[in-house]
């Protein structure tokens, strides 16, 4: 039996129910077929990357699952045949079934918090850094005057 994860967008206009009920009809035409799923992630709702029959939205769901060689086609027919699946992919897993990954966050959630975090880190990072001192600051430019000074001295002497 080979190793498979099945990535597949369900129109996300559909209700809870129904999603659920086509999450269970795909996971069913995998245990009906000779398969075992071994894990189902649902990502949730998403943004497309570019709207697919007129819609924007979809809602992710990742599978896992072992099966024999033939069951990815009969379940690619049965994607093709379903109206609430907009898009699907099936690829061969080499090695062992990764940990369960995190999906990331919508993009307006993600800048949300990251404004968040600025917010309330802005503050501690402007408490915790000292404020130059102003007899630092010539002290620093000196050397490099001076350096600039004896460049131009001993290009001086060169050119003479």
């Amino acid at each position: 039996m080979n190793k498979y994860e099945v990535m597949y967008v369900v129109d996300a206009a559909l209700e809870d129910q129904a999603r659920q009920d086509v999450i269970s009809r795909f996971n069913s035409v995998v245990e009906n077929n000779g398969g075992k799923v071994e894990r189902v992630d649902e990502w949730g709702k998403r943004r497309l990357a570019y709207p697919v029959n007129y819609k924007t939205e979809g809602y992710y769901v990742l599978m896992y699952m072992s099966a024999p060689s033939e069951l990815p086609r009969e379940l690619e027919r049965n994607f093709k045949i379903s109206d609430a699946c907009i898009r699907y992919l099936i690829t061969r897993l080499e090695g062992e079934i990764p940990a369960k990954r995190e999906p990331l966050k919508p993009y307006a959630a993600r800048e949300a918090a990251a404004a968040g975090e600025e917010a309330e880190e802005a503050p501690a990072r402007e408490a915790e850094a000292p404020a130059p001192a102003a007899e630092e600051a010539p002290a620093q430019e000196a050397p490099a005057e001076e350096a600039a000074s004896d460049v131009t001295e001993e290009s001086q002497t060169e050119i003479e």
